[in-house]
């Protein structure tokens, strides 16, 4: 017998399914992949995640495609800097608006 529902990992019979395991349902797991990805996850959301990825071949599927397009756009936008007047421009406007705590006198 299969897990049922929507969203529920169909992978995962109920017989073998680990309780955590059955309360991620794919959604929940695509939402978080980029917690996964970018190490934001505490080590039982990530275990927890992980299982999910290893048995269903969907969500590792879109793992592997924002894991691909994390990596593209960190390989084409990761060394860019700000051009120096706009740091400059920037510099000024956060000096204006800083606000001073007690009298101005």
């Amino acid at each position: 017998m299969t897990a049922q529902g929507p969203g529920v990992d169909p992978a995962v019979s109920s017989d073998e399914a680990d309780p955590t395991f059955t309360q991620i349902d794919c959604s929940t797991v695509i939402a978080d992949v980029w917690l996964l990805l970018d190490n934001e996850c505490d080590p039982g959301a990530r275990s927890r995640l992980q299982g999910h990825l290893e048995r269903c071949p969907s969500c590792l599927e879109r793992y592997g495609i924002e894991k691909d397009l994390k990596a593209l756009i960190s390989r084409k936008c990761g060394g860019d800097h700000a051009p120096q007047g706009l740091r400059e421009r920037l510099t000024v406007e956060i000096r204006k608006t800083t606000v001073v705590f007690g009298d101005p006198s």
